[in-house]
């Protein structure tokens, strides 16, 4: 009976790992569609303020979507992406080829969405074998964005950016007020950011007038005498080729932060064309080999209107 067990579990993981290698090479251009979750990484976009402790639940295995320390070891369906797995891995089939009751699991759930804080093995057994929940002892993340089990990290930055924005446009009427609709971020937490730029600016202008300067002028003042000539000049001096996939509002923030530190350094004289040049010199991406080069190059030609 047990030589008839381990044959059994050992073809069972030669199955999942003949799986897994498929899998890879039907996403060998978009390898991300492969790959599960890390929690790590999720919690650094979605910034999760609080936990709540769940209890026992049932859980549909397809809706467990990555892990806390072993998403390099499985793939998006828990398939196993290495031999080394195949001892811990065999051992948990045996148990279901004796129909043995596991201990729960252990997940974190955050936006509709679980990941794995103990048992990825079990989990990747279980789904093997075709089944469709399992038990287990949750904790639940806060997050106000819902994550669609398909999504990749890229994904799910981009949802977080674009609720983001939606919160942020809401709040200050910015696209009427400004007449913008693409002040756009690559990073999450950004537009929080620009608000205290904003706030700041009316600090100022509050300074020298008698009575409150309402927000909506404080916005209207600092998109046109602060936002706009900083990207004019970024436009002007023809860099944002340099930093491939920034968009206006990084170049901004970057610029902003690094005139500060230059200010504090060589006086509050410093001038912003300076700073920018500065910035320009310091972190902008040097082309390297005939690809690079191509693209600047042509990147002038259009930009000149050639």
């Amino acid at each position: 009976m047990r030589d008839f067990e381990s044959m059994q579990a050992s073809e069972d993981f030669s199955r999942a790992r003949g799986r897994a290698l498929l899998s890879r090479l039907q996403h060998l251009f978009h390898a991300g569609r492969d790959n599960l979750l890390s929690l790590e990484d999720v919690k650094k976009i979605l910034k999760p303020k609080n936990e709540t402790y769940k209890g026992m639940l049932e859980v549909p295995l397809d809706l467990i979507v990555g892990s806390e320390g072993r998403y390099r070891d499985f793939n998006k369906y828990f398939l196993p992406r290495h031999e080394y797995l195949r001892t811990r891995w065999e051992k948990v089939d045996k148990a279901h080829i004796r129909d043995l009751v596991l201990p729960p699991i252990q997940l974190y759930e955050i936006g509709g969405v679980y990941f794995v804080r103990d048992g990825n093995h079990r989990v990747s057994v279980a789904r093997s074998q075709g089944s469709l929940y399992i038990d287990a002892e949750v904790i639940s993340l806060s997050s106000e964005i819902p994550i669609d089990p398909s999504m990749t990290t890229s994904d799910l930055k981009k949802a977080v950016l674009e609720y983001e924005k939606k919160l942020f446009y809401d709040k200050t009427n910015f696209g009427k007020l400004s007449g913008c609709d693409d002040l756009d971020f690559s990073s999450p937490g950004a537009y929080d950011l620009v608000y205290e730029h904003i706030l700041v600016h009316k600090y100022f202008l509050n300074e020298k007038v008698l009575d409150a300067i309402p927000f909506q002028d404080a916005l209207i003042s600092w998109y046109y005498n602060v936002f706009r000539p900083i990207i004019e000049i970024v436009k002007d001096e023809k860099i944002r080729y340099l930093f491939p996939g920034a968009t206006e509002g990084d170049l901004y923030l970057w610029i902003v932060q690094y005139w500060d530190l230059l200010k504090k350094k060589y006086g509050a004289g410093y001038s912003l064309s300076d700073a920018v040049a500065e910035f320009n010199k310091k972190f902008g991406r040097k082309p390297s080999g005939l690809r690079d080069y191509l693209s600047v190059f042509l990147s002038r030609i259009f930009r000149s209107g050639v």
